[in-house]
């Protein structure tokens, strides 16, 4: 009886422990390509000018959104899922469906409600040399956030840590949430250029 009660505990202990699927893996890989590829768009081929250019003195320039983007790819990668997420307590009766991973996917990408930068990442002058170095800097994050969805064996969906914006995102949704937080701030590269004042070149 012991024995049994020992292995059913294992058992039920090592289910908690569960790698990505592979859907879930495919989807994370498809929207972090998709952004990415998006991002690297919206600067392609921009004159200093355009990359400079500020709709307003509080607003941001395409520059500063590029800078902004690079930042957060480490600052969420490596600080909060790495050295946050996936230090916190296991929740081992956690459960969630691909609408809960979509949400935060449509939450991201929505400028209708906006979050506060946090200080880490917001744009400084000196980061980067140049627009040039900060995509350089985020094609490297960005590899290194494809290869380790590609072969993390972590458990992404037991792990949990809050959003300053009110929501609670397991390991694997914070790598949702980066993605959507590129499109977030390609959207707002799309608002400078419709801007009427915008450079033509």
């Amino acid at each position: 009886m012991v024995v049994r009660t020992t292995l059913l505990g294992l058992v039920a202990s090592a289910a908690c422990f569960a790698q990505l699927t592979s859907f879930e893996r495919d989807f994370a890989l498809s929207n972090l390509y998709a952004s990415e590829k998006l991002f690297l768009d919206s600067v392609e081929g921009l004159s200093p000018a355009q990359l400079n250019f500020k709709a307003a003195p509080n607003r941001w320039s395409i520059a500063e959104c590029a800078e902004h983007i690079t930042l957060a790819e480490d600052y969420i990668f490596l600080g909060v899922i790495t050295n946050g997420v996936m230090k916190t307590p296991l929740v081992a009766d956690r459960k969630v469906t691909l609408a809960d991973d979509e949400k935060i996917l449509a939450a991201m990408a929505n400028r209708s409600k906006k979050f506060p930068a946090p200080e880490p990442i917001q744009p400084t002058a000196g980061r980067f040399a140049s627009v040039e170095e900060a995509v350089a800097h985020f094609r490297e994050s960005r590899a290194r956030l494809l290869d380790y969805v590609r072969t993390s064996q972590d458990d992404l969906r037991h792990h949990v840590l809050p959003h300053p914006a009110g929501f609670t995102l397991d390991g694997y949704q914070w790598i949702l949430m980066l993605s959507g937080h590129t499109e977030r701030h390609v959207a707002q590269i799309q608002e400078v250029k419709a801007d009427p004042n915008f450079p033509r070149n």
